[in-house]
């Protein structure tokens, strides 16, 4: 089961870093710091480097300004409130999470045909600890899948021989 971190506080690196090995480009691929930079520079029209970004992710800068939080935010595609508010930090994670666990095809539709209309329903009303037990499930049953899956093969190979 998943750890309830709702008491945890982060620091910037770490909630950057966060994203940064969560928020892939389509392709799987993880962004990276140029790109980042690049993209910030040109939301906001100051500087902002790929070192800048560098160091904030490994906790050398910790002090950015309101702007260039934002700009990281619309990068990421989260609330600016994930850097300055640990409550809604977490609650973000949780629903990313689940939308990561979500991406698998077959998972994905075993869990949406129970959970559709729950999630539409109350999604931003539950709390951080039901969000991750959501995920646990539905992590659960993609490894219950894939477990049934890897067993049908070996049967089939078997049956073969």
């Amino acid at each position: 089961m998943t750890e309830d971190v709702s008491r945890t506080t982060r620091s910037l690196a770490d909630k950057l870093n966060w994203l940064f090995d969560t928020v892939r480009r389509p392709t799987g691929r993880k962004h990276t710091n140029k790109e980042v930079a690049q993209c910030c520079r040109e939301r906001t029209g100051e500087s902002f480097s790929p070192e800048y970004v560098s160091q904030l992710r490994k906790g050398q800068r910790d002090n950015p300004t309101k702007r260039n939080l934002e700009a990281l935010a619309a990068f990421f595609d989260v609330s600016p409130a994930y850097f300055f508010d640990d409550e809604t930090s977490e609650q973000i994670r949780a629903q990313m999470d689940l939308a990561t666990a979500l991406r698998d095809s077959d998972v994905r539709a075993l869990a949406l045909r129970d959970v559709t209309t729950i999630l539409r329903d109350n999604a931003n009303r539950m709390s951080l600890t039901d969000l991750q037990l959501l995920t646990d499930m539905i992590r659960s049953i993609g490894a219950r899948k894939a477990a049934a899956d890897t067993a049908s093969m070996h049967e089939t190979d078997r049956d073969q021989t």
